[in-house]
């Protein structure tokens, strides 16, 4: 099925008050292994590559875009493919001919002044190409350049705030830091419910969460009915992709055909995948 768009996707999240899956892409087997769970739902997806998986490609990201547009041509399922957590200028100017229909510019670990004047610059480019763009408000935590708890007083997203930094930006939606964090390996993160119904009223824009890995399928069915739609998944498909392989040859340590263990990995995230689908679209 040819690609559809991000805003097409998060305008239909919107107006079913459900979530759009956001799944992070490293290699062709985690595209190929969501588009299998994708397809025992029927739900949409959304592909993401981040500014670390361009990186470890070689920085290029045409190629694994490539990939994972001709793997959504041959699926039945509708994605759209997203660039994700992007901090180069760069690498935010070539996402149109990559492919991408929409772009995170990563710029929240910046002061909230620095934050509005990158994040402006780069919505006017985005727009100006055709796509849509997220930004990051608040501390979500997990990430390098940040060292605080994203429990810590203070680092939530205020609704006010949010309200004021959409209306200097301009982006289309906006990730909120409202208890999880980015990279956890245990499903344990404790969301502000109301937080969440607080700042959707606020901004008048789709919410995405980020550390969703992190956070276990009732609380995130709860932060959908408060007010999510984008809901960004990564740590826990690698979890089960590595997990897969050290079972795989841990069983069979002389094995060295690559395929045998990797299509372990492939059906484990497929299944992980189609079990987060269900949480995020609501399906019985």
């Amino acid at each position: 099925m040819p690609l559809t768009t991000t805003a097409e996707l998060l305008d239909e999240a919107v107006a079913a008050r459900r979530g759009i899956a956001a799944f992070n892409v490293i290699t062709v087997e985690y595209a190929e292994a969501i588009l299998i769970g994708a397809q025992t739902t029927g739900a949409p997806v959304i592909l993401q590559l981040s500014e670390n998986a361009v990186r470890f490609h070689g920085g290029n990201p045409r190629p694994m875009a490539a990939a994972m547009a001709e793997l959504a041509a041959a699926s039945d399922i509708r994605v759209a493919l997203h660039l994700d957590h992007v901090q180069d200028v760069r690498l935010l100017q070539q996402s149109d001919k990559a492919g991408f229909s929409s772009v995170m510019f990563d710029a929240g670990h910046l002061p909230y002044v620095d934050n509005v004047q990158v994040t402006r610059s780069a919505a006017d480019w985005v727009h100006a190409h055709g796509m849509i763009i997220e930004a990051e408000l608040g501390y979500v935590g997990g990430k390098q350049t940040q060292a605080s708890s994203a429990h810590a007083e203070g680092v939530r997203t205020d609704p006010q705030q949010a309200a004021d930094f959409v209306a200097a930006t301009g982006v289309d939606a906006l990730a909120v830091a409202v208890g999880s964090s980015h990279a956890m390996t245990s499903r344990t993160a404790v969301l502000d419910a109301d937080l969440i119904t607080r700042l959707e009223q606020a901004v008048g824009i789709p919410l995405v969460l980020h550390g969703s890995s992190g956070v276990s399928d009732t609380d995130l069915a709860a932060a959908i009915t408060a007010g999510m739609r984008k809901i960004n998944i990564g740590t826990i498909l690698s979890i089960a992709f590595t997990t897969a392989i050290k079972e795989s040859l841990s069983e069979n340590p002389d094995t060295t055909d690559p395929r045998k263990y990797l299509n372990r990995a492939r059906e484990s995230v497929a299944q992980v995948v189609a079990d987060l689908l269900r949480v995020t679209n609501q399906i019985q």
